[in-house]
């Protein structure tokens, strides 16, 4: 064997690399292009809704009601060919709800035994419809399934499907009779993603798409084994330096210290490790849905509201001020870009 043969090899996988990552672009941007048949006005939504599940993770979708969050929820299960189901909460959910339970069968020989029925949450896609009306303990049976991807019943561990993504809604208004998800809790969401009103022209498309007598329907783009394929390339994209500076340094003078200089004094808070590990792979998810074969510090600077967002909190003195966290990000951000 030459000195040569190796350089060949490494020349090789990464020709496999390229193939496969254009080809799975060329899916991804099928399936976008498929849901926006039927989902109009939130093109950022969206992009980051398939960003989240290319990364293999869950979502946090923040907005009023009738803007389309649970329809962008079964498009995507049609159009990713995943099994997706809907739960809706409320304050009488219990854990077995959503997670099942056991029930004791009795054959006709009089023998009995338990038998497991599995919860909605064996679903590849899960839709977990305004979350924060559920108690604590429904809460934390979910986010626990979504961090360990199995559930434990009755000392039996069953595991959740591949993949498996929780898509999260909460309603901003709503007030009453609410259960806030704790911060640990949501540390566990890659993202939270606001939903906004759609613009003039996005709205009088709906009106004309939706109130006449077809349908527009989705249609397949993936299947689950495609996903799950695109999940590994994701983490097998190569990712430059300096885009690996810009994360470093945006996620660490999001806390409060030194790193943080000025406005490290309107922080209370700020996010761990798991906001840098999740900034990574979305930029790399990101690069992929638009074509490229690694990501580029405008995707740092473009994915970091909604992945740190969810993961500061402000000081009370900030806060009166009339300081936001979008406010602190984009004035971190400013430090990079």
């Amino acid at each position: 064997m030459t000195a040569a043969d190796p350089d060949k090899g490494v020349e090789k996988l990464e020709d496999v690399i390229v193939r496969s990552a254009e080809q799975v672009a060329g899916q991804v941007r099928a399936a976008r292009d498929a849901i926006s048949t039927v989902i109009f006005g939130q093109d950022r939504v969206v992009e980051n809704t398939l960003v989240t599940i290319l990364s293999g993770g869950h979502a946090l979708l923040i907005g009023v009601p009738g803007l389309a969050k649970t329809k962008l929820v079964e498009t995507l299960g049609v159009t990713l060919g995943l099994d997706a189901k809907r739960v809706q909460f409320t304050p009488d959910l219990m854990p077995s709800d959503i997670l099942g339970a056991e029930v004791l069968d009795e054959s006709g020989i009089g023998k009995r035994s338990f038998r497991f029925i599995p919860g909605p949450v064996f679903a590849q896609l899960l839709m977990a419809d305004e979350i924060n009306r559920a108690s604590p303990r429904t809460q934390s049976a979910l986010l626990q399934a979504m961090q360990e991807q199995h559930i434990t019943v009755a000392g039996a561990r069953h595991d959740l499907p591949k993949p498996f993504h929780v898509l999260a809604t909460q309603n901003p208004l709503e007030q009453e009779g609410t259960y806030p998800l704790p911060e640990a809790q949501l540390d566990r969401f890659l993202m939270e993603i606001d939903v906004d009103y759609p613009d003039r022209d996005a709205e009088r498309r709906i009106l004309f798409e939706t109130t006449g007598a077809g349908e527009t329907l989705a249609k397949a783009a993936m299947n689950a084994d495609a996903v799950v394929a695109a999940q590994r390339l994701v983490r097998r994209l190569p990712v430059g330096d300096s885009v690996v500076e810009a994360i470093l340094s945006l996620v660490r003078s999001a806390r409060p210290g030194p790193e943080s200089g000025e406005t490290g004094k309107l922080i209370a808070w700020g996010p761990g490790p798991r906001a840098s590990q999740s900034l990574m792979l979305a930029v790399r998810a990101r690069a992929l849905l638009d074509g490229r074969l690694a990501p580029s510090i405008d995707d740092v600077l473009d994915l970091a509201e909604p992945v740190l967002k969810h993961r500061m909190a402000l000081t009370f003195p900030a806060r009166a001020e009339g300081r936001s966290i979008s406010d602190v990000i984009r004035q971190l951000k400013s430090r990079i870009g």
